[in-house]
């Protein structure tokens, strides 16, 4: 079977031939230069209008690469055809095998950007025997398109987070998933974790996709409270759990370290030591020398102790099913909690009684909702951004997030790769 049969049978332009197919060797490497041809008395396409034009002259050959095959690079070989266009001049022609002045061919573009959403860029360049700029605007040319053709319609749910991308947790992004029950994907990104970054994505969004918004997740960051009641009044606006949960901890491990100093410092015995995710972890999660050591600092009146046992109290309020005894209880541990005389439990105890409404819509979206979608989301974010550290541009890792978790839509093709 001749090469020039398999290319016509998985990347056919009815306008063009494939002529003759050259196996060369020299400096650059082994490969395979395919010469292209326009068909006899066919009309190049105006790059401005995309419509059939009468030539204007030939340009010098030009080379495209191609998938590789066999581990053989493959190049096509083209003199591109100028154009007398009347509404745009003389311009350089349409190919459908690549985009403007693209040096590779939109199939090893798709071919490579498949292959960056299962390795890291760096690996796909060094596995085909190609650049790390290569790869990239391969990536680039496909959000690119994916996101020209993203379909908006029938959003009901999102949530919204922030992750730091840079070492040092200085430069935040704001990030927006649709959650909705079968489609969770990325649909936006944003610079900073301020309320305009937010208020960029709503107007990005539009006002009557807006509209038709059930349920908004996020977590207690002011700004993004202070933008979701302003632009999306109509939607039941639930704070994520795990943050809930996630503040809480912060503040047991805060009562822990100082209590543990404290204790040390007075010549008391470190029963503290090492008791981190003992207190930290569920009772379900814990080794079985973790359980020992909880059961031993239970017998302890400490302060630790007694923030662990008020957080372990607070799981109960996410068992009930009516908002009205959901904020009985969340009243009466926060009454308790105001009593204790614990410093970061009582903060903690504020913030909720501050976000009283908003935490009972847990309760009211019945489970509509879920905030374990948007951290299993940002766990791969994050998994990105580790990838991505050495990226100086905001726009790279844009590209790279949209990539791996914006599920955009490919073209249809004859054949993939």
């Amino acid at each position: 079977m001749q090469l020039k049969t398999i290319l016509n049978r998985v990347q056919k332009h009815p306008s063009f031939v494939y002529k003759n197919t050259d196996l060369l060797e020299d400096d650059e490497g082994l490969r395979i230069e395919v010469t292209v041809e326009p068909r006899a008395n066919s009309k190049p396409l105006c790059s401005g209008c995309y419509r059939k034009r009468p030539g204007y002259d030939r340009l010098p050959q030009r080379r495209f690469e191609f998938v590789p095959l066999w581990g053989i690079a493959v190049f096509f070989l083209y003199r591109m055809r100028r154009v007398n266009c009347p509404d745009c001049g003389i311009v350089v022609e349409s190919v459908p095998w690549a985009d403007g002045k693209q040096q590779m061919t939109k199939a090893y573009a798709w071919f490579l950007a498949r292959w960056a959403k299962k390795l890291s860029w760096t690996e796909v360049a060094a596995t085909f025997n190609t650049s790390w700029p290569t790869v990239f605007r391969a990536v680039q040319s496909a959000v690119e398109w994916g996101r020209a053709h993203v379909d908006l319609q029938s959003i009901t749910s999102i949530g919204i987070d922030e992750i730091s991308w840079k070492r040092g947790h200085k430069d935040f992004l704001t990030l927006v998933y649709q959650i909705d029950e079968g489609v969770h994907r990325l649909l936006w990104v944003g610079e900073d974790r301020k309320a305009k970054t937010l208020l960029k994505f709503f107007r990005w969004f539009g006002a009557e996709r807006t509209a038709s918004l059930k349920f908004i997740c996020s977590d207690m960051w002011q700004p993004y409270l202070k933008v979701v009641a302003y632009k999306a009044k109509s939607a039941v606006h639930v704070l994520d759990r795990f943050h809930i949960m996630s503040n809480m901890n912060k503040a047991i491990e805060e009562v822990r370290r100082r209590e543990a100093r404290s204790l040390v410092a007075e010549g008391y015995e470190p029963v503290l030591a090492g008791s981190r995710w003992c207190v930290l972890k569920r009772p379900e999660n814990l080794t079985e020398k973790q359980d020992m050591k909880l059961a031993d600092l239970l017998r302890y009146n400490l302060k630790t102790v007694r923030s662990y046992l008020l957080k372990e109290d607070f799981q109960f309020f996410w068992y009930y099913v009516s908002p009205t005894w959901a904020g009985t209880y969340l009243d009466r541990w926060c009454k308790r909690v105001m009593y204790s005389r614990i410093e970061p439990m009582k903060k903690i105890a504020r913030s909720l009684r501050t976000h009283r409404e908003l935490i009972l819509n847990w309760f009211r979206a019945k489970g509509a909702v879920s905030s374990g979608i948007v951290e299993g989301l940002n766990a791969k974010a994050k998994l990105t951004t580790r990838k991505a550290y050495g990226f100086r541009s905001y726009q790279m890792i844009e590209i790279a997030l949209f990539h791996t978790l914006g599920n955009l839509p490919e073209p249809e093709v004859a054949h993939k790769f």
